[in-house]
């Protein structure tokens, strides 16, 4: 872990991997002390937002490095948010076809896997999700689409997502989901922050 100060208000950590990250920020949420605003992680990088009146740049970097490296809390506990999905989308087959499986197999382990937000990042409301174990790893289409409807649910990398809302992308568009990812009315707009974790639901 690396440990760089962001301006006079903010400390970044980064991390070698993906893990690390999710480890990390599972930690840092779980008892920050006073003064800390919000811990933002990112693919390689834990972002610590502070009231430095509170707790100066010096307690901040202290506290990241005492508590990022010690074992994570166990996270088992908590809803799991439930995303019921129609699978119909038109990269499914030819996704299944670059793993060497069918389109139903697909759909299976897509469903049988609990995934979790790892961060969030894109567009408002949007969670990269992973499932550790879980091998669905595909490359990004060669060509973005310029549309891309609200609600679609795709892969890419190692990663799961689904759109906030209509924009350009290229990841593989497997289904999609009626559920609100974002919504400003809520008390939490996002419905899938960092540390969710998720189940996707096939439709008949």
């Amino acid at each position: 872990m690396r440990i760089l100060p962001f301006g006079d208000s903010a400390v970044l950590a980064e991390f070698s991997s993906l893990d690390e990250v999710r480890g990390a920020a599972r930690a840092l949420t779980s008892a920050p002390p006073p003064g800390v605003l919000d811990v933002v992680p990112a693919a390689r990088t834990v972002l610590v937002r502070i009231r430095p009146a509170e707790l100066p740049l010096a307690a901040a970097e202290r506290w990241i490095r005492e508590v990022a490296q010690a074992p994570p809390p166990d996270d088992a506990a908590g809803e799991v948010v439930v995303l019921p999905v129609r699978y119909d989308g038109p990269d499914l087959a030819d996704t299944a076809r670059l793993l060497g499986i069918e389109a139903g197999e697909l759909v299976r382990r897509h469903t049988a896997a609990e995934w979790e937000c790892a961060f969030s990042g894109f567009a408002p409301g949007f969670a990269y999700l992973v499932s550790p174990g879980l091998d669905l790893a595909v490359p990004r289409l060669p060509t973005s689409r310029p549309r891309v409807p609200a609600g679609a649910v795709a892969v890419a990398g190692e990663f799961s997502g689904v759109y906030p809302r209509e924009s350009p992308g290229g990841w593989r568009l497997l289904g999609t989901t009626d559920a609100v990812l974002w919504d400003e009315t809520r008390t939490a707009p996002a419905l899938l922050p960092p540390g969710a974790r998720v189940r996707f639901e096939a439709l008949p």
